[in-house]
């Protein structure tokens, strides 16, 4: 759908420009060489003071409600429109003596009636309107006001101009026009494209000047017989309805010049449409054509046929006496016989049913023989496993394993949804693909895939998203769980991720275009030769809200286009330059841009950089979009700003882009106290969330805030999901803790203690400070504290995590050992602290890993195995570094702070020397705090 939409926003600018006689923006043109003459428009500026004059400028009221104001300077007043446009809008961006364009804005078209009540003379001589139809109650009423408008000859009355905050395309609700429309005798331009008309309006067939009728994307079944009633009509575009068929009236078209019927339901042409002889262009892909009509021979200035994407098995001989046409016959079955009619039903025999088998928490080994078997699992996963698929009887075995980043990596905007699901043995191979379900948590936004880890490196498998079996929700009583499906072979690691939408393509010498699926606007194209081998292009769109953009930049007039993200395999620069098409920021128009401040910037994803590159590229505006042409594909983002540094505050909106504030949720369960509900929640979720268990649970209040980035939530965004530490020194007596950290330095602490007279099922209590606090409390607890009663400390307990056939937990960890450097007394580096350093590293990995003292070949194996994942190179250099310097004591810290020094990152040093710091004191605090340290005993510092 995709070239569909490109196609139609193209025909849409091209016929528009035809029909108005006016010289519109192309994306082809600087928008400044559309200009009219100076003698142009010093006739339109005194015709629009000579209208405005009539209104009071002044602030008083024409009609009841205040419409215009003015400037201080009397000399050069500026007039502005009032509600329903924004105040910033003025009104001359909109209108002129001739053109009135409401399509820009949310509740634009209820302009219109107030404009008309205030001032008809105001909108008699419009010629060019355009209105958008998201808004019913302003269409209702802008409709009841055009009929007065006799002189338009251009007016376009679209959806999907406008998007809602989640950066999805408004639909338009246009159903119907007024019968009173007929009164537009000089109408020559009308587009009524992506709304809801199931009918051609009679109107329509009464307005003689008609040369150009757009009504793509509507739900339009049929068209009427008197059809040839439209006799002036040159363009026609029905692309994408619902069309079964045409009528023989369309043969009475005479001056149709070009026909787009595409992307419908067509069956068969009419005989009659060999009787359009001016016929120039004629587009059918994408119907059910099975043949087409010898009459088409006739068609002597056909120039091209566009017949794609049908079930067409011989193309007329007829045709190939037209001189000027040119075919496109892609997918479909030339040469091939006719399809065979269907055999007779085979005996209906007794379908062998598969057998189930419903697994606890408990249960993580099960047998499965060669006739197959459909396993389910707690918390929602499913396997199936298909008759033949194994020769014998094997046993296997599952496992949910905790959330580690040192092997569990994302890429950039990546959001991990699931535990990871351990499958085992590894070894095995399957007879026949074996299909593995994975739970996942709901997205926001995006695409979800699954993703395999190997026991080296991760892929990325195709995925199918469904409902759970109804026999088997993730909670009991609940609603089937979500779930990513994917065919395997083999069994291994497997995890539900969420990313931005891809779109893919394969660009040949021959040149292609590519259009995204999230934003139909954005576009690449590829001319021929500009590549000389084939290759594979991605696109990824993020969109961008304009209030975060203008909070986190301080400028309030800042705007930014959606961030694309380009790449592709193999990876070189193209021999010609590749043409991108990107919507203009929001709230900004051709007509209104400041070209001064519009500002193309190219990120490099690696480095984590952002440079201004305007004046570097030929950056042409049209009315909604900005075109410029690039051979090297990174990521590419349109700015508009008034602030003169764009770089630094692009960079710093970017990274506040990836970050969402979180608040940790504990809640135990009213009936069985034993029983806790542990969650990290956004913080614009939590209130709605405790009001939705609190008749099921009770608790403290949620803890304080936290940022995290992007996929950082696995840290601790999983029930069950925990790490308990009983290592550090202020956990006596059986107190246990959990500290989460994140690449952002945050710190939370968790203490558990243990629960008296709860027996063995419980572990632990989570333990929150909040309410009134004693006097005596010291201050770093007292600022923990959160509710509202007089308890200030409030303890919930938590169960042990189940045992599997072995004896093993089931959250147990990977055979990995914790890379704690250093120690408390003298500075230690946990490993979220690695984790932090090895995002700013970049590409002095190199140069850092040889002052650590590691090998040219390991540095070369490490490049080898990342070389397409630069964060992943760099956490792969810096973990084995720290694996070999396990047991190395305090020494290891200073050859790390030393090493960046040596390499020239005195940054990333002082940042190291920073966290060993704050380490020392804490561990100095957590010793006075149960008593084994004076109190008197300074703090390091």
């Amino acid at each position: 759908m995709s070239n569909v939409v490109d196609r139609a926003m193209e025909n849409i600018d091209t016929r528009l420009s035809s029909q108005s006689g006016e010289e519109e923006d192309h994306p082809e043109v600087p928008a400044h060489h559309s200009e009219r003459t100076e003698d142009q428009a010093t006739a339109e500026a005194g015709s629009v003071s000579s209208s405005l004059s009539l209104l009071d400028v002044g602030g008083s009221t024409t009609c009841g409600t205040p419409i215009l104001s003015s400037s201080s300077s009397s000399s050069s007043s500026v007039l502005s429109l009032s509600p329903p446009l924004p105040p910033h809008v003025e009104l001359s961006a909109v209108l002129t003596d001739t053109r009135l364009t409401l399509d820009l804005y949310h509740g634009g078209a209820a302009a219109l009636p107030v404009l008309w009540r205030c001032d008809p003379g105001l909108l008699r001589g419009l010629q060019y309107l355009r209105l958008g139809s998201e808004d019913q109650p302003g269409l209702d009423q802008a409709l009841k006001v055009l009929p007065n408008l006799t002189q338009l000859h251009s007016l376009a009355i679209r959806g999907h101009c406008l998007c809602d905050p989640q950066g999805f395309s408004l639909p338009g609700l246009l159903t119907s026009l007024p019968p009173s429309l007929s009164s537009l005798s000089l109408l020559s331009h009308l587009d009524l494209s992506f709304n809801q008309l199931t009918c051609l309006p009679s109107c329509l067939l009464s307005l003689p000047l008609l040369s150009s009728l757009l009504l793509c994307h509507n739900q339009l079944c049929s068209l009427p017989a008197d059809l040839c009633l439209l006799a002036s009509l040159t363009y026609l575009s029905l692309l994408g309805n619902q069309l079964l068929s045409l009528p023989q009236s369309m043969g009475g078209l005479k001056a149709l010049q070009t026909l787009d019927v595409s992307h419908n339901l067509l069956q068969n042409l009419p005989e009659e449409i060999g009787a359009l002889g001016e016929l120039v262009k004629l587009e059918l892909s994408h119907n059910k054509l099975r043949q087409l009509p010898e009459t088409m021979g006739s068609l002597l200035s056909l120039q091209e046929l566009v017949i794609h994407s049908n079930d067409l098995r011989l193309i007329p001989q007829c045709l190939d006496k037209l001189p000027l046409l040119k075919l496109d016959v892609r997918n479909n079955p030339l040469g091939r016989p006719p399809t065979p009619p269907p055999l007779p039903p085979a005996p209906v025999q007794a379908e062998r049913k598969i057998p189930e088998l419903h697994l606890g928490f408990n249960q993580h080994g099960f047998c499965v023989s060669s006739a197959g078997c459909q396993v389910f699992l707690p918390g929602g996963a499913e396997l199936l496993f298909p008759p033949g698929c194994l020769a014998t009887t094997t046993k296997l075995k599952w496992t949910e394993r905790k959330l580690d980043r040192k092997w569990v990596w994302l890429e950039e905007h990546d959001i991990l949804l699931s535990h990871p699901l351990e499958l085992r043995p590894h070894g095995v191979t399957f007879l026949k693909p074996v299909e593995v379900c994975v739970p996942y948590h709901r997205r926001r936004g995006g695409e979800v895939v699954v993703r395999r880890f190997d026991g080296e490196s991760w892929s990325t498998l195709p995925t199918v998203l469904r409902r759970g079996s109804q026999s088997h929700s993730s909670h009991p009583g609940g609603t089937p769980a979500r779930l990513a499906c994917c065919s395997v072979d083999q069994f291994s690691w497997f995890v539900a991720v969420s990313r931005p939408v891809r779109d893919s393509c394969s660009v040949t010498p021959e040149g292609a275009l590519l259009v995204s699926s999230s934003d139909p606007g954005i576009k690449l194209h590829f001319p021929p030769d500009s590549t000389a081998q084939p290759r594979i292009i991605t696109l990824q769109v993020l969109q961008v809200s304009v209030s975060e953009v203008q909070i986190h930049s301080g400028d309030p007039l800042a705007s930014a286009s959606p961030l694309l993200c380009l790449s592709q395999t193999p990876s070189m620069n193209f021999l010609q330059p590749v043409k991108v098409q990107i919507p203009l920021p929001s709230g900004v128009t051709g007509h209104t841009v400041d070209l001064s401040c519009l500002h193309l910037l190219h990120g490099e994803p690696g480095a984590q950089t952002w440079t201004d590159i305007t004046s570097q590229v030929s950056l042409y505006v049209t009315h909604l979009y900005a075109i410029f042409y690039i051979t090297h594909f990174s990521w590419y983002w349109l700015w508009y700003t008034t602030q003169r540094c764009v770089s630094g505050a692009v960079r710093r909106v970017y990274q506040r882009l990836k970050q969402f504030r979180v608040q940790f949720l504990v809640l135990q369960r009213k009936t069985d106290p034993t029983q806790v509900l542990l969650q990290c929640l956004p913080t614009n979720k939590v209130e709605s969330r405790v009001q939705s268990l609190s008749e099921r649970y009770d608790g403290p209040q949620p803890s304080d805030l936290c940022d995290l980035l992007e996929g950082e939530q696995f840290f601790a965004g999983f029930e069950r999901g925990l790490d308990i530490n009983a290592d550090r020194p202020d956990c006596v007596a059986g107190r246990l803790s959990f500290v989460f950290y994140s690449s952002l330095k945050n710190l939370k602490e968790v203490y558990l203690c243990p629960a008296q007279g709860r027996g063995a099922a419980v572990r632990g209590q989570v333990s929150f400070y909040r309410g009134e606090v004693p006097n005596d409390l010291p201050e770093e607890v007292a600022q923990k504290r959160k509710g509202h009663d007089n308890q200030w400390l409030a303890t919930l307990p938590i169960k042990l995590p189940a045992l599997d056939s072995d004896g093993l937990s089931v959250s147990d960890e990977l055979s990995y050992p914790p890379l704690n450097l250093g120690d408390p007394e003298n500075g230690y580096l946990t490993e979220a602290n690695l984790l932090s350093i090895s995002l700013q590293i970049g590409h002095d990995w190199r140069a850092i890993g040889i002052n650590l003292g590691l090998s040219y070949q390991d540095l070369e194996r490490i490049q080898y195995k990342h070389r397409d994942n630069l964060g992943a190179l760099v956490l792969d250099m810096l973990f084995q570094w720290a694996r070999g310097q396990a047991g190395a004591g305090a020494g290891a810290v200073p050859q790390l702070v030393q090493a960046m020094v040596e390499s020239g990152r005195r940054d990333v040093a002082e940042e190291i020397e920073d966290i060993v710091n704050l380490g020392k004191r804490k561990y100095s605090e957590s010793l006075r705090r149960v008593g084994l340290e004076a109190e008197s005993a300074p703090a390091p510092r």
